[in-house]
């Protein structure tokens, strides 16, 4: 697989993460990393909290020693943080399905915070080779291999940051939950109703007050007509179409895509016409 093949697999959050080794002027050191990563030296990569401990055999008969961390936001700021994501229907539909969702940062800039390091020197870690520069190869390789973790799960970036995978999901969860609690009923409302309460609670059934979120509205046909009321009658004998060459299945494939495309089209210009309104 070539570099540009590779670049373009990965997900844009673990490109953001390697962009920061590209930065890096060195750049012989980190194709020695880069290839010490695809080698497999990199022995085992494991958490101890929020930090990334590893070990990387280099020339020794020893592997080295890698330790690598961000600075974790706290407490109060990852409650800021996660309260924001549950506002957004779709930050939390995606992240509950392991997904990063593209615009995730303005969760972080809105708090004030960076979700991603601005430099390496943003990134704390240290080896015991004795190459005192900065990263050396070993560190190199361990990006690399964390970036490719990150395509895998993108709550290890996360973690990096302070919260397990485990304890946002929950979170999230529990806001969900309770944004969307339905309010309790007072104990008054529970009698029997009369019939000319029960007619108005049929009436107002289906109304809903509050404002929807766009990204989950769904277009869904009328109940009064069916499909085939919509299409009306399939052209099967055109005399204008010479159809000696076609199968009636044909015919309907044909007239059906007609349609779609007809009906596609109406349906961006209606949807535009909402957007701009």
């Amino acid at each position: 697989m070539t570099n540009e093949t590779l670049q373009a697999s990965r997900e844009w959050w673990s490109q953001r993460w390697l962009e920061l080794l590209d930065s890096y002027r060195f750049k012989k050191r980190l194709e020695r990393g880069r290839n010490y990563a695809r080698q497999g030296n990199v022995l085992s990569i494991d958490f101890q909290g929020a930090k990334v401990l590893a070990r990387v055999q280099g020339s020794e008969a020893e592997p080295y020693k890698v330790s690598l961390s961000l600075d974790s936001f706290n407490e109060e700021q990852w409650n800021y943080i996660v309260e924001t994501m549950s506002q957004k229907a779709i930050f939390a539909a995606k992240l509950l399905a392991g997904e990063m969702p593209q615009n995730i940062e303005e969760v972080f800039t809105s708090n004030g915070l960076s979700l991603f390091p601005f430099t390496l020197a943003d990134v704390h870690s240290r080896c015991s080779c004795p190459d005192k520069a900065n990263p050396c190869k070993h560190i190199a390789a361990v990006y690399y291999q964390l970036g490719d973790r990150f395509s895998e799960d993108p709550f290890v970036l996360f973690q990096l940051r302070g919260r397990t995978k485990e304890q946002i999901i929950s979170d999230l969860r529990q806001l969900r939950s309770v944004n969307t609690e339905v309010p309790e009923v007072e104990t008054s409302e529970l009698k029997e109703p009369t019939s000319q309460n029960q007619h108005t609670n049929i009436d107002s059934f289906w109304q809903y007050h509050e404002s929807l979120e766009p990204s989950l509205v769904v277009i869904t046909p009328s109940t009064s007509e069916t499909v085939l009321d919509v299409l009306g009658a399939i052209p099967l004998a055109k005399e204008e179409e010479n159809l000696a060459s076609l199968t009636a299945s044909d015919v309907v494939m044909k007239y059906l895509d007609t349609l779609y495309k007809d009906v596609s089209q109406k349906a961006m210009l209606s949807a535009m016409k909402v957007g701009e309104s």
